[in-house]
């Protein structure tokens, strides 16, 4: 009899324990929530020195699949065409019209990007170069990029056109920014987007590669979305 009273005992002190902790944890989780109406930014970046050309087009599409996956995204297209992003000089800094998007891309509010560059001899573009370059301020700056996601497009003149290593050459430098850098999802899932110029500027025909563009944004937002939560 003694034995079975202190059984109930231990076993309803172990019940409210773990009752007690469900109860911690979902305080924490509900703590760790976004409030309400909290939004999440995710901004596209075209590198192309074309404005509203085949780059712009594809990270759009990208924005337009990363704004499905939540009522809580916003994105943004930006064009650095046009801009004067100079080449990063260490000795002589002159940030151009980069001074301007810095405060844009450092906002806290931002959780992902999406980066977008035509093919020029199987790399990204001078101007993408130049720009990431210059992103130099924020790994100067107790890294203010990190933890946020970010995803590659490229846009190439032939299928096989130099569209992945260009696109791994802006994900290694993103790493060094310690951005979570991922691909495009499933069911492509491979490094990240990779499109087809049909050489009269246009990428509505190639249905493989905008599907990759797809999952791409998707995924970017996915991510950033469970980060945020």
């Amino acid at each position: 009899m003694a034995d079975n009273v202190t059984r109930r005992s231990f076993l309803r002190t172990v019940g409210t324990a773990a009752a007690a902790s469900a109860i911690a944890g979902t305080a924490a989780q509900a703590q760790e929530s976004p409030a309400a109406g909290r939004k999440i930014r995710i901004l596209g970046l075209s590198c192309s020195p074309r404005k509203g050309k085949t780059t712009a087009a594809a990270v759009q599409v990208a924005l337009e699949a990363a704004a499905k996956v939540s009522p809580d995204i916003e994105t943004e297209l930006i064009e650095l065409a046009g801009l004067n992003i100079p080449v990063f000089d260490p000795v002589n800094p002159n940030k151009g019209d980069f001074a301007a998007l810095e405060p844009k891309l450092a906002d806290a509010a931002v959780a992902g990007f999406i980066i977008g560059t035509p093919v020029y001899f199987s790399g990204m573009s001078s101007l993408c170069k130049a720009f990431i370059d210059q992103c130099m301020v924020f790994r100067k700056n107790d890294f203010a990029l990190k933890d946020k996601v970010a995803g590659v497009v490229a846009v190439g003149g032939v299928r096989n056109g130099g569209q992945e290593l260009a696109i791994e050459s802006v994900q290694a430098a993103l790493m060094c920014q310690e951005l979570i850098v991922v691909g495009d999802g499933s069911p492509t899932a491979h490094t990240g987007a990779t499109v087809l110029n049909d050489g009269k500027d246009d990428i509505s025909g190639d249905e493989f590669g905008l599907n990759t563009v797809r999952n791409l944004g998707r995924r970017v937002a996915e991510v950033a979305v469970r980060l945020a939560r």
